[in-house]
């Protein structure tokens, strides 16, 4: 079983996301993903997305910063993602459609696209439920600085408090070999590999907490 470890990373320390940091956080994701297809729907969706975790009971967020309290970076995730998924849908789905509007003219096929993009659970594995990790951004000027390893073992320590007993994520399987390697290095288990209706190669990672039964046990 995969166990997190507190690592801190140089000249950062994490907080909860709070509803002020928002744009910063997506100044940084348009800034990483320049050419995902989320980016590509403007910062206002982005701004939408980002935003639903901190207002979910459900929602996990964490932003990494400086000593002068910059952003450096964001996580952001749901211990539940399908009781999260399916308030959002209940509840934003007209702000998504709004702030996407101007894309979707463009390009009308992007609607399809987009409903699954807002609402897309990342293939959950079989078994218990597990808290979703959904996006980790860290600005260009702080990578590799373990910035992003700090922030993802703090979303990890908050689901086990929460009571999660794992997690899980997905990532791209081609081209994308830093980050893959990244979560194996913290000690995710490669657990799946499938390929997206729009033909997108995916890897999905796990990382199953132990028991504290299994601790006294050991």
């Amino acid at each position: 079983m995969a166990t997190v470890i507190m690592i801190p990373a140089p000249r950062c320390a994490t907080w909860q996301l709070q509803s002020a940091n928002i744009d910063r956080v997506v100044a940084i994701h348009r800034e990483s993903f320049p050419n995902f297809f989320l980016t590509s729907l403007g910062p206002r969706f982005l701004r939408e997305f980002y935003a639903s975790f901190p207002s979910d009971p459900t929602g996990m967020g964490f932003v990494a910063c400086d000593a002068q309290g910059e952003v450096l970076g964001a996580v952001v995730g749901s211990l539940n993602p399908r009781e999260y998924f399916k308030r959002l849908l209940q509840r934003r789905w007209w702000a998504f459609g709004l702030v996407s509007l101007a894309a979707i003219l463009r390009q009308p096929s992007f609607t399809s696209r987009l409903l699954r993009a807002v609402f897309y659970r990342g293939e959950a594995p079989a078994g218990p439920v597990r808290a979703l990790l959904s996006s980790v951004v860290v600005a260009r000027r702080a990578q590799g600085q373990g910035v992003g390893r700090a922030l993802v073992q703090r979303w990890l320590a908050a689901a086990q408090a929460r009571g999660a007993s794992g997690c899980f994520l997905t990532t791209d399987a081609q081209n994308n070999g830093d980050v893959n390697r990244f979560y194996l290095s913290l000690g995710w288990k490669l657990e799946a590999n499938y390929t997206t209706r729009d033909g997108r190669k995916m890897n999905r990672y796990v990382n199953d907490f132990a028991s504290p039964e299994s601790l006294v046990a050991g």
